[in-house]
């Protein structure tokens, strides 16, 4: 049995801005169950990259362990990729983007490799803010173990066989929000209308942009009594805002009422634009982000939509004060200068 993708020329199909087709951004065949909400958030990245024409070799792919892990091996077969331990993805995600600025780092993560055995690394990423998409592919089970409750399910929703979960849960985007993140949002899997610009806006965002996506596991946490289920999802979610993702030096035709939106220009020249759907909800405010999150939370409520942006903090090579050079192109002699520039350093710290 193979899982490689068949390459196959259709006449007539369109190409973006670099000549590629929508398929040139598809990867292995997914081994994942059928209807893995897993699937579906691989489809709203293929559509994401291939929209904003970002070619496969600027790309590093990055994941830990867990269902949600596989997921780089299914899109972009032609970028960058590593494959890490569980719950270590950050600190290869920062030594690989810390070596090479230049490339657009996303890392895949689920909600056990991020809030459980990873959360110590979840939190220094986003000190950080290295420059990337945080995507998080959230279903409160360990799918891959026969599906225990993660960190991420919520008190009071049953497993599969019944048992009811006792712990409260830790909740990705509002921990994200109180570190301090400087973009977070939130979507469905099933709703890529809403999934595909909250990807290209977190791409575009000049830091570390975490998306939790709720993620339905269709063989341990699909029933009733489950919060992560197709159908209690799509009865309780509530859009906060809708984000458009409008590109740098492209014509923009967009319909929309006067005094409903709100556009936040990013450091490329591109723009978020935000339909607030909620007319109390601002997500530019860091205390109104987490308490409109916890009263609709209360209320049994996920909000989705982009959550919180801040402009206005630095990404990792602008708090370190890096060289603009990616450091993969230096040579050795300027990476390793020598005893006595070591030396100098050292006086100076004295």
């Amino acid at each position: 049995m193979t899982y490689v993708r068949p390459k196959i020329e259709l006449p007539g199909q369109k190409l973006n801005e670099i000549g590629l087709a929508l398929r040139d951004y598809e990867g292995s065949l997914s081994t994942l169950c059928a209807g893995c909400g897993h699937d579906s958030i691989t489809a709203a990245l293929v559509q994401a990259l291939w929209e904003m024409s970002i070619a496969p070799e600027q790309l590093i792919k990055m994941s830990g362990i867990g269902c949600s892990s596989k997921t780089p091996a299914y899109f972009v077969h032609g970028a960058h990729g590593f494959n890490s331990v569980h719950g270590r993805m950050p600190s290869v995600a920062t030594g690989a983007l810390a070596g090479n600025r230049d490339l657009i780092g996303i890392g895949v993560s689920g909600d056990g490799d991020s809030l459980s055995i990873g959360f110590g690394q979840f939190g220094h990423v986003i000190r950080r803010n290295v420059n990337m998409l945080y995507l998080i592919e959230n279903n409160g089970v360990y799918g891959l173990t026969k599906g225990q409750f993660s960190a991420s399910a919520d008190a009071g929703s049953t497993s599969k066989k019944g048992q009811v979960n006792q712990m409260q849960n830790i909740n990705a985007v509002a921990t994200a929000i109180s570190m301090g993140a400087s973009f977070v949002g939130r979507s469905f899997s099933g709703d890529r209308e809403q999934l595909v610009p909250l990807i290209k806006s977190a791409i575009a965002h000049p830091g570390c942009a975490v998306v939790d996506v709720i993620s339905p596991c269709v063989t341990f946490n699909d029933h009733v009594g489950s919060t992560k289920s197709y159908s209690y999802i799509r009865d309780h979610k509530l859009r906060a805002t809708e984000t458009d993702y409008i590109p740098a030096r492209s014509e923009i035709k967009a319909s929309y009422y006067a005094g409903d939106t709100h556009p936040v220009r990013l450091h490329d020249g591109s723009s978020i634009l935000l339909r607030k759907v909620d007319p109390d909800y601002d997500p530019t405010r860091r205390n109104n982000a987490l308490g409109f999150l916890e009263r609709h939370r209360s209320r049994g409520e996920i909000v989705t939509g982009l959550l919180y942006i801040d402009q206005n903090v630095p990404e990792m090579h602008s708090q370190s004060r890096t060289v603009t050079t990616p450091l993969k192109d230096m040579k050795f002699e300027q990476l390793n200068p020598g005893s006595e520039e070591l030396n100098k350093l050292q006086q100076g710290m004295k």
